[in-house]
């Protein structure tokens, strides 16, 4: 379960109308609860390091921005409990690169951008053997 403030929603929605056609990309930091749930503190924002014929239907966080977005967590006192990016003229819904990319435990937010409008925004979690994504809750 994720909780995500309407602050950090309408950040997520406005960068990834900015960056439509091509995917926009960050991580989510924030809190994690003794039931699970995972709650957003903090949006950062990552330029998506991609090649710029990629961007489009691709994204890329570089090993020394999680590195930054770990160090920005540690002086907050939380944890990177996830990313987010957005699916240009495509559904919210985890790609099979997503999956083959993604970490399980962590939240992945797509945000859905038809003809750079943010429409829909899902959350998904990958499970522990690694073979699918399960639709996580957003309050």
């Amino acid at each position: 379960m994720l909780n995500l403030f309407s602050e950090h929603e309408k950040i997520i929605r406005a960068e990834g109308e900015s960056a439509y056609p091509n995917e926009c990309c960050g991580i989510l930091i924030g809190e994690i609860d003794g039931q699970g749930v995972k709650t957003v503190m903090h949006t950062e924002a990552i330029c998506n390091a991609r090649e710029d014929d990629e961007q489009y239907h691709r994204f890329l966080i570089t090993p020394e921005d999680m590195m930054k977005a770990e160090q920005t967590a540690r002086k907050r006192k939380q944890d990177v409990i996830g990313f987010y990016h957005s699916h240009p003229d495509h559904p919210a819904l985890p790609s099979d690169y997503d999956k083959e990319h993604a970490l399980p435990f962590y939240s992945y937010v797509i945000v859905s951008v038809n003809k750079s409008r943010a429409e829909d925004l899902t959350s998904w979690e990958l499970t522990a053997d690694r073979k699918n994504f399960e639709k996580e809750n957003i309050f």
